[in-house]
């Protein structure tokens, strides 16, 4: 399956969806509305490999966290406590999935879905 993880308050998701022009088989997945699951977080983590690829290292919940301390295992229950903690937005595509806002990102995951 195709899926765009996004937050649909954050004007960063919304231009990067209207710069992708996302097709109609793709599921769109506001975090905010709903919630990661244990299952999503394990996919995404399948092609990661890293729980910490996947962190909003910028959330403002992060600055209350010791970063220290910070294990794969905290991170994981750190996605599965609060949207706010995933980087984002999150599209996976032909099993290929791409993190983040940065341009270069942004600029492959366009390529891929225009083929």
């Amino acid at each position: 399956m195709h899926t765009f993880y996004y937050l649909s308050s954050c004007d960063t998701c919304k231009r990067i969806m209207k710069t992708l022009d996302l097709p109609s088989s793709i599921h769109l997945v506001d975090i905010k509305k709903t919630p990661l699951t244990e299952e999503d977080i394990s996919l995404l983590y399948s092609h990661t490999a890293s729980y910490e690829a996947l962190l909003n290292k910028r959330a403002q919940k992060l600055k209350e966290i010791e970063k220290n301390s910070l294990t794969e295992e905290k991170i994981k229950g750190l996605l599965l406590e609060h949207y706010t903690f995933l980087k984002r937005p999150v599209l996976l595509y032909n099993n290929t999935l791409f993190i983040g806002n940065a341009a270069a990102t942004v600029e492959a995951a366009k390529v891929a879905l225009n083929g």
